[in-house]
């Protein structure tokens, strides 16, 4: 503390001083004081604090008490006394306004409406949280996917929400475990869990998945309940979770990473009256324990023709594409992309990041920001959140979102599309069969065909966003068209003639693209992975396809 705050504090405690006892009989003229508050009066004063008030002020301490104070001290006085007025016992969080919820409203829609930033919603949702433990005219958000009209929110301090950003990612992929409480299972029910990679907020990959978790108890009503763990983290942590969640009881467990697929197999074995689901690999058994994926190459293709189109009009004739891992999936999608790009925009190139992670909200905007650096016009994000379009918005540039239907809320103007998945009917499909005991395991991979994926915009009911080419839409539409209807599908995608980044013909003329070359099931990976029941790949997907720039590489995975 400076000396001119001293000096200040000092005065005005004095004048309160003085003030006391008018205002104490202005309250009650007739009150006696207390025995405390006359001893507290008639203290007498320590040695040290009489000779710090009769020392006798030097020069310097003068001219700094005298001193006129700077108009940003005066405004920094003025903050601090805005915020000390409106500081309560909700561990210090301040609220600059209050919203009440109405019909249409999302909590990603008011907070881009408070803050510019539709990623800045958790932080609303934590605000609110703290003040509702103190004041129950707030709500309590249970659910950052779900607010209800008339709800009235906290709307923090741009610094409140920024700190509370700034911790997510962090937080997101080092969850403690140890300090994960279990959910626990209702009796008389079929009890299914969910193990999230990241948090259901996320507005992507984990977002769907909480989606299709609730379609599942409507489909499925009172018969169900349902319950889920966020942010758990991939490999050894997950097998515990996994685990702990077999010892509760749940009836069937549904893990959502592709890092889980090892530890839902390991516990797969020890709990064998337990069905098992893991989405996005390759292993199973005959008992308990498959998988799900699907083709979401086909909705990554039509996506690259809008980024084409789209690219080819801003006359910029270069995209780029975030990858989050050197995986088969991460590559087919990403190689899905540049062969839609170059139906389109047969001169544009691909620009691609890696970044070795799922959701990392900072990361993932640094990635996007160093590809609208380079000259990309367009972003396609394969991770799992839509920050890399909003990136591009903030250059009036675009990008196109990636797993849920609702990504790009708030993000309109600078979005394109979004491929998206719909998750509710197959775990609907699949707890029903385990009720009914006709589940059998099986690696299962959807379609546009059966429904399982979307791309926002084109679909029944929807309109394309603002900035999507005139020119694209029906060539788009006539294809998704093909692909519902089960005429275009994944393998017609990989089908020959097609050469890598650096002009190699890695797929003749004519030949299609298996199921395990799409996987990329070489020998080694599937010895890796204990992974039988299934043929090696001839054609693995290791590689980049030609449209991406010469000079992109596949990092190593470790």
């Amino acid at each position: 503390m400076n000396l001119l705050h001293k000096i200040i504090t000092t005065s005005v405690l004095f004048i309160f001083l003085l003030l006391m006892p008018s205002l104490a009989l202005a309250q009650d003229p007739t009150a006696e004081p207390t025995e405390e508050a006359t001893v507290e009066a008639t203290v007498e004063p320590t040695e040290e604090a009489t000779m710090e008030a009769t020392a006798e002020p030097t020069e310097e301490m003068m001219m700094e008490a005298t001193a006129e104070p700077t108009e940003e001290v005066m405004m920094e006085a003025t903050e601090e006394a805005m915020d000390e007025s409106m500081t309560d016992d909700a561990g210090g969080v301040v609220c600059e306004s209050d919203v009440i919820v109405q019909a249409d409203d999302w909590l990603s829609k008011i907070a881009e409406k408070a803050f510019g930033d539709v990623l800045t919603y958790p932080a609303i949702a934590e605000a609110t949280n703290a003040k509702a433990a103190v004041d129950s005219s707030y709500a309590t958000v249970d659910d950052v996917n779900v607010i209800e009209p008339g709800w009235k929110l906290c709307i923090p301090s741009a610094t409140y929400a920024e700190s509370v950003l700034g911790l997510a990612p962090e937080t997101a992929e080092a969850a403690d475990v140890d300090s994960i409480q279990m959910p626990t299972i209702e009796e008389g029910k079929t009890n299914v869990a969910f193990v999230y990679v990241g948090p259901i907020g996320d507005g992507g990959w984990t977002y769907a998945h909480n989606q299709g978790r609730l379609y599942l108890e409507d489909a499925l009503g009172d018969s169900v309940n349902t319950a889920y763990l966020e942010s758990v983290p991939e490999g050894a942590d997950a097998e515990r979770v996994i685990r702990n969640l077999a010892r509760q009881g749940f009836d069937v467990i549904i893990t959502t990473s592709f890092g889980y697929m090892d530890p839902t197999g390991v516990v797969a074995e020890e709990f064998p009256d337990t069905a098992f689901i893991h989405v996005t690999g390759q292993k199973k058994n005959d008992t308990n324990y498959g998988n799900i994926m699907g083709s979401m190459e086909q909705m990554k293709y039509l996506a690259g023709m809008v980024a084409g189109a789209k690219a080819a009009e801003d006359g910029s004739n270069r995209v780029g594409i975030i990858a989050p891992f050197p995986i088969a999936e991460v590559i087919r999608l990403s190689n899905a992309a540049a062969l839609g790009m170059k139906q389109t925009c047969p001169d544009c190139v691909m620009d691609i990041r890696w970044i070795f992670t799922w959701f990392d909200p900072v990361l993932e905007r640094e990635a996007a920001e160093s590809m609208l650096d380079a000259g990309a016009t367009v972003i396609i994000t394969g991770s799992d959140t839509p920050g890399p379009v909003q990136a591009a918005g903030e250059r009036g540039l675009t990008g196109i979102a990636y797993d849920s239907e609702n990504a790009c809320f708030g993000l309109e103007a600078s979005c394109l599309t979004v491929p998206y998945w719909n998750w509710g009917p197959i775990y609907t499909d699949i707890v029903k069969g385990v009720q009914d005991g006709t589940w059998v395991p099986e690696d299962y991979y959807g379609s546009a065909a059966d429904g399982m994926l979307g791309l926002y915009g084109f679909m029944e009911g929807q309109e394309p966003y603002p900035s999507v080419p005139e020119s694209v839409i029906p060539q788009v539409q006539e294809l998704l068209g093909q692909m519902q209807a089960d005429e275009f599908t994944r393998f017609d995608i990989f089908t020959g003639p097609i050469n890598d980044n650096q002009g190699n013909e890695v797929v003749p003329a004519g030949v299609s693209l298996t199921q395990s070359d799409l996987e990329g099931l070489s020998e080694g990976y599937m010895a890796a992975f204990d992974i039988t029941g299934r043929e090696p790949c001839t054609i693995c997907m290791d590689f980049l396809v030609e449209g991406f720039d010469p000079t992109a590489e596949i990092p190593p995975l470790n």
